[in-house]
């Protein structure tokens, strides 16, 4: 039987009256399982549904509501393959999200989400947990109200960060977490303060919570802000053999003790916070900058942030320029995906040209996966898998 639906249903006494302002209005998803459109949650029929592809993480179902409009109420219809976690969100522009609920508790049926008090020309339904051990997601139905006379005059689009992005310090952790996995083989990226090695990739020794190496410049900028920072350092005395066996895998003049005075300085409190501000200045802040320009969201910053602790930013900017070649990024007009499976492929590209980097699981089982996953704004709980060990954060 086909589904009737009033035009406006009152919601209170007195209120306004809210109509349902979703019906036919275009949707997408994150992934479609055998034909299970997003369009088909948002239809008139009670048969059809929208059905995610299946396996564990992020999938959403965005609708476009056509203009700002106010978002007063939100029903779900879940369809068997309902979402323990989930969240339903606002936007003004489809890139920076607010959410106007948020649940670990669901348990499938009909969600009828009242007093949402959400502005936005988007909304979109984020399911983050699957109930069950298998499959993914599936809505049979959604439906947005909102006042019938409220339809809001179009914002201007946002500038400076995305809101979705690693200036959230819960994505930045995240992305930390993900960098130190294939850096240190470790989540806690702070105990890598006085790690130092040299892994034969000649760039010398290896060492600290990002890889600064003794060959790449990175380290002696690091030792020069520490001395400068507290003079009197057990590593002052090694700058100038930093500076001859930079752009070398030379030891010369570092062996035998500078590998302890590294570990004992990373007791610091002074070198552990120069250690995070050079990470930062060096390659956080610029490549997340970069990512920005380009329309990325959290997965593509912390994509472009891996590939210059890694390759350096100009190294990242070459990737970067090759993966244009062949895609358009999302500030382009390009699809954001699709643009990320190409540096990604870029990148691989690039590590296969080095002996010491061309184990590219770091991409292949880490951030591929997460693309595959369509978790472009690095949800939470995440999981991935570098060099052969697993990794999770559960929020």
């Amino acid at each position: 039987m086909a589904l009737c639906v009033p035009l406006a249903i009152s919601v209170a006494a007195g209120a306004d009256s809210n109509v349902l302002i979703s019906r036919g209005r275009p949707a997408t998803a994150s992934s479609v399982e055998r034909g299970a459109t997003a369009a088909q949650a948002t239809d008139t029929s009670t048969v059809t549904r929208w059905a995610s592809a299946s396996g564990p993480g992020s999938q959403w179902l965005r609708i476009d509501l056509g203009s700002v409009k106010r978002v007063d109420r939100v029903s779900l219809r879940w369809s068997g393959a309902y979402a323990r976690t989930y969240r339903v969100q606002t936007s003004m522009d489809g890139a920076n999200w607010a959410s106007v609920y948020a649940t670990t508790k669901g348990n499938g049926g009909t969600d009828d989400l009242k007093r949402l008090n959400g502005t936005g020309r988007f909304v979109r339904v984020l399911a983050t947990q699957r109930a069950t051990r298998t499959g993914g997601y599936a809505l049979g139905d959604v439906r947005v109200y909102g006042p019938a006379s409220k339809v809001l005059p179009a914002a201007a689009p946002p500038t400076g960060s995305l809101a979705s992005g690693l200036e959230d310090k819960g994505k930045k952790e995240a992305a930390l977490q993900l960098v130190s996995t294939a850096e240190n083989s470790t989540v806690n990226w702070r105990r890598s303060f006085g790690y130092i090695e040299d892994i034969d990739d000649g760039r010398g020794y290896t060492a600290g919570i990002v890889g600064f190496c003794s060959g790449t410049s990175d380290m002696l900028q690091v030792v020069l802000e520490y001395t400068k920072r507290k003079p009197a350092n057990v590593l002052a005395r090694y700058i100038p053999a930093l500076r001859t066996v930079d752009g070398s895998d030379s030891h010369a003049g570092l062996d035998p003790g500078f590998p302890a005075a590294w570990r004992t300085a990373a007791k610091d409190p002074i070198f552990q916070k120069v250690q995070e501000d050079a990470r930062d200045w060096m390659y956080f802040n610029p490549s997340v900058r970069m990512a920005r320009l380009d329309g990325l969201r959290a997965l593509g910053q912390f994509a472009y942030f891996d590939a210059a602790v890694m390759h350096g930013v100009s190294g990242l900017q070459g990737i970067r320029a090759a993966a244009m070649r062949t895609a358009k990024t999302p500030a382009q007009g390009g699809d954001e995906p699709a643009y990320l499976n190409a540096f990604l492929n870029a990148r691989v590209a690039e590590m296969r040209s080095e002996e010491a980097h061309s184990d590219t699981t770091r991409v292949d089982t880490a951030q591929r996966s997460l693309l595959g996953r369509s978790n472009l704004d690095l949800t939470a709980p995440l999981s991935w898998s570098v060099y052969g060990d697993a990794y999770r954060i559960a929020r």
